[in-house]
């Protein structure tokens, strides 16, 4: 049996999942909280934040994230593909600063307007 901390919303719940049982979740107090246990520990993804570098712009860097979580093994490919973008200004909140990022199917948003 594992403990998680569930990170669905404040509250915390302190999940214990049991792997020889399908992954059974208690401790949560709402449905999230029971598919994250399951998901942390079967597939456990995060959405990443960071920045790239910016020309143009009244910033030389411009912040990013993930539009949506990525596999937690990819994080440091991902970072380090994101070393290599430069982006120009203008750019707005929202726009793909990188397509599918590692193989992963998800982009990188922008996250400042520059």
């Amino acid at each position: 049996m594992k403990e998680v901390i569930c990170i669905c919303c404040p509250k915390g719940c302190h999940l214990k999942v049991d792997e020889t049982n399908n992954y059974s979740v208690t401790g949560n107090a709402c449905p999230n909280g029971a598919a994250y246990g399951k998901e942390e520990l079967t597939h456990p993804t995060r959405i990443l934040t960071s920045t790239v570098r910016a020309e143009g712009g009244l910033y030389p860097r411009c912040t990013v994230k993930t539009a949506a979580p990525v596999p937690k093994e990819k994080l440091f490919d991902v970072m380090a593909a994101l070393d290599s973008v430069l982006v120009t200004a203008p750019v707005r909140i929202g726009d793909v600063v990188l397509h599918d990022v590692c193989g992963t199917g998800v982009d990188v948003v922008a996250t400042r307007n520059l």
